[in-house]
C-alpha cells in the first residue's frame, strides 16, 4: 500500500529522464524516506522489459531536454511516445535543481505528467498524474518532510470526493542511531470496491546499515518483506529479497547480483526466484559514440515462457 504510484508504463532501460524520479536531498543524519527502505537491494535487481525499444534524447538546453520512443513488444503498448523534461534554475546543490516537470504521451493523447520541486533544504513535494483515453487514470500528491534525523511522509492517491474513494498513506522513519533506522506506515483506503467500504493497514519496518551491507524489512497485515545488501568489491554487489503475501498466500524468494566493469562501459544483473523464474540485463555504452545498448533475457520454468528484449538508446 505505501508504494502507491502512478503507472505509465515500463520505462525503457536504461532509464530516461522523463521516466525516473531523482532521490531527495538527504541530510547529514536523515535516514531518508520510508519508500527508499529496500533500495540497496532492489537497485542491483534488472529491469525486465520485451520486445524491441529505439529511445533518443536531446539536450535543447541546459534546462529542457526532449526524448522519441519507439516501442515493439507482444507485452506493453507498442508505439511512438514523445517526452520531454524541464529542470528550473533554483539550485540546492551541485547536481539538484527544481522544479522538475516530466512528461510523455503517445500519439492516442494518452499523457503522464509528475511534477517535483523542493521548498527550502526540508520540503519535497510531487504530484503525478496519468490520462487514458479522454479520464484520469491515476492521480497522485505526496509530501516529504525532512527533519535532521526523521522523515515524515504523506500520499494521497485517487482521491474522488464525489465517489468517495481513495487512498491516504502516512510514512514516518526516525534515526535511532548511526546504523539503525526504525519506522512505520499507516495505509487507508476506502471505496464501494472495499469490502465494508473502507480498509486500513498498518506496517513497521527496521533498517541496519553496516560498513558494505545492509539488511532491511517491514512487517504487516499484508505480510513480510525483508531485504539484504552486500557489497562485495567494487565490481560485485549482491541482494537477497525474501515476500511473503497472506493474503494470496504466496511466498518468493529471490537473489539478484549487479557486475560493473567500468574499463568496458559494462553493466551486467541477473536474478533467480524460487519460482523458478531466471533473468538478466546487459547494459553497455558504445563510447566514444553516445549509444547505448541494452540487452534483457527472461525464462520462467514453471510456465515454460522465454521473453527478450533489445533496447538502442541515442543520446
Amino acid at each position: 500500500m505505501g508504494n502507491t504510484v502512478v503507472a505509465s508504463g515500463a520505462p525503457p532501460p536504461p532509464s530516461s529522464p522523463s521516466s525516473s524520479t531523482p532521490d531527495p536531498p538527504k541530510r547529514n543524519d536523515n535516514p531518508g524516506t520510508f519508500e527508499e527502505i529496500h533500495k540497496s537491494t532492489k537497485d542491483v535487481f534488472p529491469n525486465f522489459f520485451e520486445g524491441g525499444r529505439l529511445m533518443m534524447q536531446r539536450g535543447l538546453s541546459n534546462h529542457f531536454q526532449v526524448t522519441h520512443i519507439i516501442n515493439l513488444s507482444s507485452t506493453d503498448p507498442s508505439g511512438y511516445r514523445f517526452g520531454a523534461t524541464y529542470v528550473g534554475s533554483k539550485q540546492l546543490g551541485p547536481a539538484e535543481s527544481y522544479p522538475i516537470l516530466l512528461g510523455d504521451c503517445d500519439p492516442s493523447g494518452n499523457v503522464s505528467a509528475n511534477l517535483i520541486h523542493q521548498f527550502g533544504e526540508r520540503i519535497r513535494a510531487k504530484a503525478a498524474a496519468q490520462i487514458q483515453r479522454s479520464k484520469y487514470q491515476a492521480t497522485k500528491l505526496a509530501a516529504d518532510y525532512m527533519g535532521d534525523d526523521f522523515t515524515a511522509s504523506i500520499t494521497l492517491g485517487n482521491i474522488d470526493v464525489l465517489k468517495g474513494s481513495g487512498v491516504v498513506v502516512g510514512h514516518y522513519l526516525q534515526k535511532i542511531t548511526k546504523s539503525t533506522s526504525l519506522g512505520s506506515e499507516i495505509a487507508y483506503q476506502c471505496g464501494p470496491m472495499i469490502p465494508g467500504g473502507q480498509l486500513a493497514v498498518v506496517s513497521l519496518a527496521a533498517r541496519y546499515s553496516g560498513e558494505k551491507w545492509t539488511a532491511s524489512g517491514t512487517l504487516g497485515g499484508a505480510g513480510v518483506h525483508a531485504c539484504y545488501y552486500q557489497k562485495c568489491s567494487d565490481q560485485l554487489q549482491m541482494g537477497v529479497e525474501f515476500e511473503t503475501n497472506t493474503r494470496a498466500q504466496k511466498c518468493v524468494a529471490s537473489i539478484g547480483y549487479q557486475v560493473d566493469i567500468p574499463r568496458a562501459d559494462l553493466v551486467f544483473r541477473g536474478v533467480v526466484d524460487s519460482d523458478w523464474n531466471i533473468g538478466s540485463t546487459l547494459e553497455k555504452k558504445l563510447s566514444p559514440l553516445p549509444f547505448t545498448l541494452a540487452l534483457c533475457g527472461q525464462f520462467s520454468h514453471t510456465e515454460n515462457v522465454f521473453r527478450m528484449g533489445c533496447a538502442f538508446v541515442i543520446g
